[in-house]
């Protein structure tokens, strides 16, 4: 009789564990076999973008060191990765309703997505810039008034600037792309006077671009943004195996390697190099990594 109760326990269980994916942790999951889903970006470059089809990437190479990790400790050696491309506009939604298990991009960490999902030690600091064209005359956020600044739909800068130009009555004109790339193209064609964006992003899509020289990068920084990987929100053990290793790529140096190999060395798809190095900030932030941020 006790085996019949306990089977019906461990029967229920599965039910539980099937019935949705909150009950049950990434880890528990994939040691009994399930897959570990990746979420990634199509043009965040050089964080997480699409070339000959495979993802590539700084935040997805600190990803995959990630899934080793979890490989490891749950003993799945025929753990299966696969990749989900995500938006700016559900990144969040898919991390915060289980159908990835983490999202590796270039989304920052805020309070505000905190609400929903949780982020592991950030890989980069960065803050929004304006990209604009090299012949724009516009050196400033200030010079935008009456003129048309274009960003990216479900982004903090986008959020900044709405604010700061109802508060500030800036008298700008605030126009939504779907993607980095279609902001970049409207602001060749003259559709937009600006793009703002987290400037190692605007960096990496300016690189890339037939003619690099055409634009330029411009302004004081709009916000401050740490971007992480974002993780489920209730999974504590999942979230502890991320952080810890996290902060052993960092306090082991292993982070600038990979850091140097996306912003120092050429990369594709036109093999040129950003020639970023680590800013002061990150420098700093990394002296005590921490997945607690001001913000």
């Amino acid at each position: 009789m006790k085996h019949q109760h306990r089977n019906m326990a461990w029967a229920l269980a599965l039910l539980c564990c099937a019935a949705g994916a909150s009950a049950q942790g990434v880890l528990e999951r994939v040691a009994a076999g399930g897959k570990l889903v990746i979420a990634h970006r199509e043009s965040s470059v050089p964080f997480s973008y699409v070339e000959g089809g495979k993802p590539i990437g700084y935040a997805m190479d600190l990803c995959l060191r990630l899934a080793e990790v979890v490989r490891q400790k749950t003993g799945a050696k025929n753990m299966a990765v696969t990749f989900l491309q995500v938006t700016p506009a559900n990144r969040v939604d898919v991390i915060a309703q289980g159908k990835a298990d983490m999202e590796c991009g270039s989304t920052t960490n805020n309070a505000e997505r905190r609400e929903k999902v949780a982020f592991t030690i950030p890989h980069f600091i960065t803050g929004a810039r304006l990209l604009v064209r090299a012949n724009s005359g516009i050196e400033k956020i200030e010079d935008m008034q009456g003129k048309k600044l274009v960003s990216t739909k479900g982004t903090t800068p986008l959020k900044a600037v709405a604010q700061a130009n109802r508060e500030r009555l800036m008298g700008i004109n605030i126009l939504e792309a779907p993607d980095h790339e279609r902001a970049v193209e409207m602001v060749e064609k003259g559709e937009a006077d600006a793009f703002v964006m987290d400037d190692v992003l605007l960096y990496g899509l300016a690189a890339q671009r037939p003619d690099p020289k055409a634009l330029r990068v411009v302004g004081r920084f709009v916000t401050t943004e740490p971007l992480a990987i974002m993780l489920p929100k209730n999974d504590p053990a999942f979230k502890k195996l991320v952080d810890d290793e996290m902060r052993r790529l960092i306090t082991s140096h292993e982070i600038y390697a990979i850091y140097d190999k996306w912003f120092m060395q050429p990369i594709p798809p036109q093999g040129k190099a950003l020639n970023l190095p680590v800013s002061y900030l990150l420098r700093d932030f990394w002296k005590y990594p921490t997945d607690q941020v001001p913000f």
